[in-house]
């Protein structure tokens, strides 16, 4: 199996990226449940993954290590109750959004079967970016791709739920943004009052829920 690259990104950080694309999300999963003595934080993107390193850390031997774990993982993800350490958030939608009609037509279907294929996924947080508390969420099974909006809205209400680009993610707060977007949910994503601001981080498992339909 290839060797990921590791680059130099400042003097406390790597910038691990994995041969094949397609196992960056089972690497992440590994790194979490067993990180190499001298890593502070795993910062994973769209396609690499930044890896901070404490103060006194052996940078040329967590590197060593960091080639190691992505020469053996694979992209069949973690073993078997890894997403359990990761957490799973159930989020209750109502499947209003403006764009959910537009979507399906685009996707072939009916919204009732747009509905169905987004709650019969399990969609797993591979990245947080955008927004504080915005998780990039990824399916279990493909689902075929929803291109962005030809032009953004200027703001997107908090709690809106929405699909792009092969994600799909919760807005945490109002904002200009340009994914398409298929529902409503009152689930708080990013709170500064609980000890975990962010609802989700890399791992976490998400189901959606049809309010409707419970």
């Amino acid at each position: 199996m290839r060797a990921p690259t590791v680059r130099s990104a400042g003097d406390r950080a790597l910038l691990l990226e994995p041969a094949d694309p397609a196992q960056l999300s089972a690497l992440v999963d590994l790194l979490t449940v067993d990180t190499p003595e001298g890593v502070e934080d795993v910062l994973p993107a769209a396609r690499t993954i930044l890896v901070t390193l404490t103060a006194h850390a052996d940078r040329q031997w967590v590197g060593t290590e960091l080639v190691r774990l992505g020469t053996v993982v694979t992209a069949d993800g973690p073993e078997e109750g890894a997403h359990d350490r990761f957490g799973a958030v159930t989020v209750p939608v109502r499947y209003d959004g403006e764009d959910l009609h537009d979507v399906a037509t685009l996707l072939g279907c009916t919204a009732d079967e747009l509905i169905t294929e987004h709650t019969s996924r399990r969609w797993r947080c591979s990245f947080l970016g955008f927004a504080p508390g915005f998780g990039y969420l990824e399916p279990d099974r493909p689902l075929p791709s929803v291109p962005r909006r030809t032009q953004s809205r200027t703001a997107v209400p908090a709690g809106a739920v929405a699909l792009a680009g092969g994600y799909s993610a919760v807005y945490p707060r109002r904002s200009p943004g340009g994914w398409q977007l298929i529902g409503t949910t009152d689930t708080v994503m990013w709170d500064l009052d609980r000890a975990e601001p962010s609802l989700l981080r890399p791992g976490t498992v998400v189901r959606f829920v049809d309010r409707d339909r419970r």
